[in-house]
């Protein structure tokens, strides 16, 4: 009994030390509707394919060619999100929001990874996408 009482906290040890300390939560009707800030960090041309959740916060992080400029996100999230304010990420299918949101919890963010993203998890829930507005301030 012991020994797997210390497998099963060496398990949770290594995954807070991989994940950072980041929630990954599937979205739910309930956590979209919390009032929780919502930061979309697809590309504008994904948000004007998909649209984007209604209040959300459109900054992107990885260019169409996958390049990033940290300090340029950073700056825009940091006029959203107060410190030390939980929020939320959300991509495509979830697996951009996984590697950003790591490197945000390891640098003192509280963020939760939306699993899945807009095509598997928002779509199903059946929660509609407004239409992404390129001329609207959304910060």
């Amino acid at each position: 009994m012991k020994r797997l009482a210390k497998i099963y906290w060496l398990l949770i040890a290594l995954t807070i030390a991989v994940w950072g300390g980041v929630e990954n939560r599937y979205p739910t009707l309930a956590l979209i509707n919390s009032g929780i800030k919502v930061i979309d960090i697809r590309t504008e041309g994904e948000w004007s394919e998909t649209g984007i959740l209604k209040g959300s916060y459109p900054i992107t992080f990885f260019d169409e060619r996958g390049g990033y400029d940290v300090a340029k996100f950073l700056g825009k999230l940091n006029r959203v999100v107060e410190s030390g304010e939980k929020f939320a990420l959300i991509c495509r299918t979830g697996s951009r929001t996984r590697t950003v949101s790591s490197f945000l919890a390891r640098n003192g963010y509280s963020v939760i990874n939306l699993q899945g993203g807009i095509l598997h998890a928002i779509k199903k829930l059946g929660i509609r996408t407004e239409r992404y507005n390129r001329s609207k301030r959304y910060y």
